[in-house]
């Protein structure tokens, strides 16, 4: 059985916030974002692709990379275990399936390499954090996707493209905008607001113990940018908390 670990002697903030309340939200929520997922692709490869404007196009595709980096949120919170509290075989199914949605990533890998992050956040021993050298953001992002990618995964994700594409004849510009650029796109938003922002070392130099600097933005593009990952700080401190959480966190500060 997968274990979704706790950081010890954590306060617990969120029995101030509500905890009975997100224990069943969270499962909700969750059920929302893959429904949405699945329902808004598998209308978005079936349309005509010609027939769209670039101003219709754009909108679209952001809106399902939308869908796609909440896929990745929703699991990273199954990491933390507040998906479904109440019972973990449920809570780690759903991380399970989110991750293999979103790119069939392996949700045992990425537990214990985000668990080691919270444990030793922008150090050596982070596995998200970048190499030493090399501390742009291009850099920092391939070195990242290279500890959680293999040849298997991308092999396999070539083959269900094709299998879409030349056996169900789902149209490659429908794959191709609608399945392969979100994905990559949301891989870029995660990454930006995620790590790169809120574990690059500050000028005056990291704050103890979490190393991690909240991008201060309102609530509402907060969500809009990436389901408040951004509010980082709060989410290192109170790693309890859902995403959905994460504001009342950062307005009581």
């Amino acid at each position: 059985m997968i274990q979704s670990e706790q950081p010890p002697n954590h306060q617990t903030k969120l029995t101030t916030v509500g905890k009975n309340k997100s224990q069943s939200k969270g499962l909700f929520i969750a059920i929302l974002i893959v429904t949405a997922w699945i329902i808004s692709l598998s209308l978005l490869l079936s349309l005509d692709t010609s027939k769209l404007t670039f101003w219709i196009l754009l909108p679209t595709i952001l809106w399902q990379t939308f869908l796609y980096t909440g896929l990745f949120i929703t699991s990273h919170d199954a990491m933390h275990g507040v998906v479904f509290p109440q019972n973990t075989k449920i809570n780690n199914f759903i991380g399970t399936l989110t991750l293999s949605l979103y790119g069939l990533l392996p949700y045992k890998k990425l537990l214990k390499k985000h668990w080691i992050h919270h444990h030793n956040p922008a150090s050596q021993i982070d596995p998200d954090f970048h190499n030493g050298k090399h501390k742009n953001f291009f850099a920092w992002y391939f070195h990242f996707m290279k500890g959680y990618w293999s040849w298997g995964q991308i092999i396999a994700l070539t083959t269900i493209y094709h299998f879409n594409n030349h056996i169900l004849n789902i149209p490659s510009e429908n794959l191709t905008y609608f399945w392969v650029i979100p994905s990559l796109l949301s891989s870029f938003q995660l990454f930006y607001f995620g790590t790169f922002l809120p574990h690059s070392e500050p000028i005056g130099g990291y704050i103890q113990p979490h190393r991690s600097q909240t991008i201060n933005r309102p609530i509402w593009w907060s969500f809009m940018t990436c389901y408040h990952f951004g509010y980082h700080e709060e989410h290192h401190e109170y790693p309890h908390v859902p995403w959905w959480q994460l504001p009342e966190i950062y307005k009581s500060k």
